[in-house]
């Protein structure tokens, strides 16, 4: 009997490749386009495109070797089947993923004079950090509710972004508030995942380890059980519940930060009338 586990893992590898394939193309895309931008945003552009790829290579890492770290679970015994490599790529991957938004940020910032928006640019990566403190916290101890913290910081940052990009939004110009309004709805998505689905799940976690007894592990003894090799489990049932954030994780979230690799450029439109020689066109 065909297990539904691999074949989910075929289609989470499937979707890896094709991940890789579309930032080969927005690569090729960005440096036949890049002269056409203002210096300034064709450099942000380029530090969005390999942030981008850092998130896609290790999304495609995840992907070909899921590993589920509370639990100390994989699909595959190698050896890079381990929590502590395992988490370590996602928290560079995640921290590159941030720093996209808060690089958008900071140019929205600038072009609307927004202080407001400049502090929550400045933020995002900062909260996101403390976010990655509470996972490895959660991923040691094996505490459940250190990951909804975890989590519930992510919604925190999310929600500041989409309330700042939504604040501003009308101050560009067509193109660029189609995008942001992309960005928005995206976040919207996302922000509705964690309340409904995420959140709950590690809270629900928690509530049953509590009623069970079993108690968060020391620091040590979570050291020494990431380092070693993960337990190999292929039933469907222990992993229908990852699933869900899985395949989005490693889909949506990814096909969305290539997506900002060619983010239109955040700038004030001329003023009407403004002809060649007052300055520049917005994005060249």
């Amino acid at each position: 009997m065909t297990n539904p586990t691999l074949i989910w893992w075929a289609l989470l590898s499937a979707v890896a490749l094709l991940n890789l394939v579309m930032w080969g193309i927005a690569a090729r895309l960005f440096w036949r386009r890049n002269g056409a931008l203002a210096p300034a945003v064709r450099a942000t552009r380029q530090w969005l495109l390999w942030l981008a790829a850092v998130y896609v290579l290790g999304c495609a890492f995840r992907s070909f070797l899921p590993m589920v770290d509370a639990p100390r679970i994989c699909l595959y015994e190698t050896e890079l089947s381990r929590i502590v490599i395992g988490r370590s790529v996602a928290t560079v991957a995640e921290l590159c993923f941030a720093a996209q938004f808060a690089l958008l940020l900071g140019e929205a910032s600038r072009a609307t004079s927004q202080r407001l928006v400049a502090y929550i640019g400045r933020s995002v990566l900062p909260l996101i950090v403390v976010a990655e403190v509470f996972s490895w916290s959660a991923v040691l101890t094996r505490n459940y509710l250190l990951h909804a913290i975890e989590n519930s910081l992510w919604m925190l940052a999310a929600f500041v972004t989409v309330a700042a990009f939504t604040s501003v939004r009308s101050a560009f110009d067509e193109r660029a508030r189609s995008f942001l309004a992309a960005v928005v709805l995206f976040g919207a998505g996302y922000i509705g995942f964690m309340v409904v689905i995420d959140v709950p799940m590690y809270l629900s976690r928690w509530q049953a380890s509590m009623a069970a007894g079993k108690a968060p592990l020391s620091a040590l003894a979570g050291i020494q059980e990431i380092v070693a090799s993960c337990r190999v489990v292929r039933d469907w049932a222990v992993w229908r519940e990852e699933v869900p954030w899985l395949s989005l994780y490693f889909s949506t979230a990814v096909w969305a930060s290539i997506f900002l690799s060619h983010a239109p450029p955040l700038v004030a439109p001329a003023p009407v009338g403004a002809g060649s020689g007052v300055g520049p066109e917005p994005g060249r």
